[in-house]
């Protein structure tokens, strides 16, 4: 897969970037040598290769599935530069 320049211009105004015309040729060489990169990346087999989240293999730490209210909500409301009964206080903005 490849971009031409109008692909480009195309992407940049999409991402609402103002690229100049004479900056379009080397950013179309730049992103041809990123996909070429990548493609190569499809020739690698990683048919027995186990799924993984993480680069360092962790264990997850269980507890009860308990449902709890929190018992923080004055600690979460002192965060808050306004509250009226319990609960945070913000200006109104649709009348």
């Amino acid at each position: 897969m490849s971009v031409d320049e109008k692909t480009v211009a195309k992407i940049a105004n999409l991402a609402r970037i103002k690229m100049d015309e004479d900056k379009l040729g080397p950013m179309t060489e730049e992103l041809n040598t990123i996909l070429k990169w990548v493609e190569q990346l499809d020739e690698v087999d990683t048919e027995n290769v186990a799924p993984m989240t993480s680069a360092v293999e962790t264990t997850l730490h269980w507890r009860k599935d308990e449902v709890t209210d929190g018992e923080k909500a004055d600690d979460v409301l002192a965060n808050a530069p306004r509250s009226e009964y319990g609960f945070f206080a913000v200006p109104k903005v649709i009348e």
